[in-house]
Parts: C-alpha cells; sequence; structure tokens
C-alpha cells in the first residue's frame, strides 16, 4: 500500500516538511509519497495532512475561500491523522485568544483546547530548547518561531509536552498540535510518531 501525504500548501515553510516527511518514508521504507495541497478535491485521497506553519489567518481564509476547511473537518471525521504545527496549532484549535477574534479568523474546531497565537512573543524573540516530551526518551529540540501555545484542554487531550507552564505539544484521538517546528530540525522522530497514528 502506498501512504499518501498532504501538505497544505497555500502559505508557509511548505518545503521543509514536505522534504521532511519524504526523509521519513524512506527511513520508514514505506512506498509513499507526498503531495501539495493548494486547491480542493486533493484532501480526500491523502491518508494524513499537515498544515504547516506560517501566517494563521492567512492560512485559514485561503483554505476556506478553496474548499479545503471543509474537506479537513470531513477528513478528522474519518479519523484520518491530522498535523498543524505552529499556525497549524492555532488552526485546530476550537477557540482563539483576542488576537484571534479580532482578525475574524475562522478556526476549524478540531481539537478541544483554547490557544494563544504568539505566546511567547514576536519573530525576534524566536528560540530553541531541549523538550521534554512524554512520547519520548530524552529530549526533543524544539525551535519555535513567534509561536502559539494551548492555554487551556479539556481531559479529552492528551498533553505530550509544556513549556513554562504553557502546553506545546498535545494530541486528541488522530489530531496532533504542536507550538514548535520539528520540520527544522534533524531529529525526525515526531513525523514517524505522526505516521504511526494512522
Amino acid at each position: 500500500m502506498t501512504t499518501r501525504i498532504g501538505v497544505i500548501a497555500i502559505q508557509g515553510d511548505v518545503e521543509e516538511h514536505v522534504i521532511a516527511l519524504e526523509k521519513t518514508l524512506v527511513e520508514r521504507r514505506e512506498k509513499g509519497e507526498v503531495v501539495k495541497i493548494k486547491h480542493q478535491g486533493i484532501v480526500d485521497s491523502c491518508d494524513a495532512i499537515v498544515i504547516p506553519g506560517g501566517e494563521s489567518t492567512t492560512i485559514g481564509r485561503l483554505m476556506e475561500r478553496e474548499g479545503i476547511f471543509q474537506e479537513l473537518k470531513e477528513a478528522a471525521e474519518e479519523e484520518k491523522p491530522i498535523w498543524g504545527t505552529c499556525a497549524g496549532m492555532v488552526l485546530l484549535a476550537k477557540e482563539g485568544d483576542e488576537e484571534v477574534a479580532k482578525t475574524g479568523q475562522p478556526l476549524l474546531g478540531l481539537m478541544d483546547v483554547k490557544v494563544k497565537r504568539n505566546a511567547f512573543g514576536r519573530q525576534r524573540e524566536s528560540f530553541e530548547v531541549l523538550l521534554k516530551m512524554s512520547i519520548f526518551d530524552g529530549y526533543f529540540h524544539a525551535v519555535f518561531i513567534r509561536a502559539p501555545a494551548i492555554t487551556y484542554a479539556t481531559d479529552s487531550v492528551e498533553v505530550l509536552a509544556t513549556l513554562n507552564g504553557q502546553i506545546v505539544a498535545a494530541k486528541q484521538k488522530n489530531i496532533l498540535a504542536l507550538s514548535f517546528h520539528p520540520e527544522l530540525t534533524v531529529d525526525r522522530r515526531i513525523h514517524h510518531y505522526f505516521l504511526d497514528l494512522g
């Protein structure tokens, strides 16, 4: 069986995700392909979908306009793995902060969480940290760029990592949300973990 992974390719760090996922498939010795999703009609053919970092308001509005928004909700109902990093985390949430409300940003509402958009400051306050994650032994080298955080999660959400008292990695059923960018490191453990959700 061929694994087909879709990356929402409207805006943001798309290429880094595509490359990391292709390398992950090679490491797993799985037949597969990574496709870019720019318009409707592709999500349904994918076994797993990634929403990359970028500008969450822009990505959300363009996904809505292109008809991808509704397709992602249907994919979640079919329990396909969906992974959002940074802006992707914001889009997966049921509720945002006042910044999200101010921009009128559309949210997919797939995770029972509330997010704060720039929880760790702006671009110039980007940082890297060794993060303890419940799903791995040892630490994960996490790159935070203008990162959001989950400020509230219901009991149905599994917290995978916290930083400074804020949730930066979480999972709910088939949905994975991260504040940071694993695609910018050589550590592909999270990519493997995500593909194992399928």
